[in-house]
């Protein structure tokens, strides 16, 4: 199994694929393609995820869309949210973070939860591959794979708030290794 310091910089790279989630234009039409109507409110989500990289929660979203819809309600904006992943521009996450989060990023991939500071980093799948085959002997059919990795973003590596690192040094320390 690589070691961290061999995976960050893959991960790096791979972070966002350059996706970016479609403009509220393209998704205003793609509701009234599905009969949807395109209200105040809709558009104010679809705005408001134009601004917001990353993974999102419906919270955030809700946060940023009372700024300018200030009688939005947090159901209205979870069921928007709801008809985008129906529509299939949204990918619906539950990483165990204790929310769900919502991501723009369609294609085949994985997440790192950063241990410090929540963030979620996208991991092409090609880094963790996941053989559906290796299964089939279990009687069970695989359709889709999400794998949640545990880890320290780049940003928390950099700034030293690694835990893992710290917790190794305190176990070098306590046994007396003279390298801690």
């Amino acid at each position: 199994m690589p070691t961290k310091a061999a995976i960050i910089p893959t991960i790096i790279v791979g972070i966002g694929y350059g996706v970016r989630v479609r403009s509220p234009e393209t998704l205003a039409q793609r509701f009234r393609e599905s009969d949807l109507k395109v209200t105040s409110q809709r558009v104010a989500v679809f705005e408001a995820l134009g601004t917001m990289p990353g993974h999102r929660t419906a919270e955030q979203i809700h946060r940023a869309v009372i700024e300018t819809v200030p009688n939005m309600s947090l159901r209205t904006v979870y069921q928007i949210l709801r008809e985008l992943v129906d529509l299939g521009e949204l990918q619906m996450l539950e990483l165990g973070t204790g929310a769900i989060q919502y991501d723009h990023n369609l294609s085949p991939h994985h997440h790192l939860v950063c241990n410090e500071c929540g963030a979620v980093v996208d991991i092409p799948s090609h880094l963790a591959m996941v053989s559906h085959e290796a299964v089939a002997d279990l009687g069970v059919t695989v359709s889709s794979t999400e794998l949640v990795m545990r880890g320290t973003c780049r940003a928390c590596c950099d700034t030293g708030q690694d835990s893992n690192k710290s917790r190794s040094q305190q176990t070098k320390q306590q046994i007396g290794d003279p390298h801690a």
